[in-house]
């Protein structure tokens, strides 16, 4: 475009020098174009100054606001960023855009396809399985350790506990386990009477006959047996209302006691402080990783049917329930704008600063590249234009 503009300019030259020499030669037309072709020059070269120091010194000479773009390619950059801020980065305008697009009609109508619900499951599993597969487990173990550790700490176990307890008690959830204990202690008192007989004669006086002593053990092993089986079989055994009793009494305690309280607070740090229970926190997290690396990895898996199931749903309830896209639509403008107007300054910043870095050459080129044909377009009307103008005023000149 460079070469036709001045192949315009060369064109008035010749034209030039034509008429000049017809002139001489007495053809009268020769003066009219002459004047237009003095100022198609005169046009085709004032745009060409006009053009050039856009973006360099024409010539080489040091003139006077020549060389715009690479000595003010700061301020280019400052105004750049205005320009975007006010005009694409405004609330205003965040908001309608939003509300052409109806970006919740659209996913809506997106996932509740099955080929797309599973396009999402499939790209979430790789990332989750990215994600864990970045984490490290030694720092991924020690940060779930510190987090549930000082969450079980701050918790008030001993009146959650209390609560707990005085409900179960009175739901009779305990009662299984009484159960459980009777029929373990019956059975082992039928299996291990020498226990009995062993413990009898150790704490017999010395001066008893050995035969006493057995009769009293066979004697206390019998009611111990008798007892364990009426305990066993009798729902309402004074035992077992003894230990309901006791349950529902230390229940209230645990709410109510401060000493009790405190006991309960101690017996959970020492809980939680116990390596078999951090061991166990990290041999949980190492099945946990591993059961969600092989769900994730497997596309028939629980994991990822049910997912892939949801997200269709929420497909298709997002393209059907009318409130739902309104409330979603709502929070992706507030997103929006709240990113928008915070942000703001930092987008625009980042604009300014980076065509304030750019070499000035090169911002000359990279403009140049960009917007040069249409200023030969500038150069090429000029000429004309110039051209027109002078016969134009020749004519009204020499007639006027």
């Amino acid at each position: 475009m460079k070469a036709v503009a001045t192949g315009f300019l060369l064109a008035a030259v010749g034209l030039y020098v034509l008429a000049r020499w017809q002139e001489g030669h007495g053809a009268g037309w020769a003066q009219y174009l002459g004047a237009a072709a003095q100022a198609a020059m005169v046009g085709a070269l004032a745009d060409w100054f006009a053009v050039t120091a856009l973006f360099r010194r024409p010539l080489g000479l040091p003139i006077p606001h020549t060389a715009i773009i690479p000595h003010r390619k700061e301020a280019l950059g400052r105004s750049l960023g205005d320009f975007v801020g006010e005009n694409f980065l405004s609330e205003q305008v965040i908001r309608v855009r939003l509300r052409a697009v109806r970006l919740s009609d659209r996913l809506g109508g997106w996932l509740a396809q099955e080929k797309h619900a599973d396009r999402v499951t499939h790209e979430a599993a790789g990332v989750l399985r990215g994600v864990l597969a970045v984490l490290r487990d030694d720092d991924l173990q020690a940060v779930l350790s510190r987090t549930l550790n000082r969450w079980l700490s701050e918790q008030p176990v001993g009146q959650v506990a209390g609560r707990v307890l005085a409900r179960f008690v009175a739901d009779d959830g305990h009662r299984p386990l009484v159960d459980l204990l009777a029929r373990r202690a019956v059975t082992w008192l039928e299996e291990h009477p020498d226990a009995i007989e062993r413990t009898v004669t150790g704490e017999a006086p010395m001066w008893t006959p050995r035969f006493v002593d057995e009769r009293v053990a066979r004697r206390i092993h019998k009611e111990l047996v008798r007892f364990a089986a009426a305990v066993r079989d009798e729902p309402d055994h004074k035992a077992r209302a003894a230990i309901d009793d006791f349950l529902a009494d230390f229940a209230v305690q645990l709410a109510t006691d401060p000493a009790t309280l405190a006991q309960a607070e101690r017996f959970k740090q020492n809980l939680i402080n116990h390596h078999e229970v951090q061991r166990l926190v990290g041999s949980s997290w190492q099945a946990l990783r591993s059961l969600i690396v092989s769900a994730a990895e497997d596309a028939d898996s629980e994991l990822r049917v049910r997912a892939r199931a949801a997200i269709a749903g929420f497909g298709r309830r997002l393209a059907e329930d009318d409130r739902l896209r309104n409330k979603m639509d709502a929070w992706v403008e507030d997103a929006a704008v709240y990113l928008v107007t915070t942000y703001r300054a930092e987008i625009t910043a980042l604009i300014t600063e980076t065509v304030g870095a750019w070499d000035a050459q090169e911002t000359s080129r990279k403009v140049e590249i960009q917007v040069g044909r249409d200023l030969q377009f500038i150069r090429i009307n000029g000429t004309v234009v110039g051209a027109l103008a002078g016969l134009l005023i020749y004519v009204l000149t020499r007639f006027g």
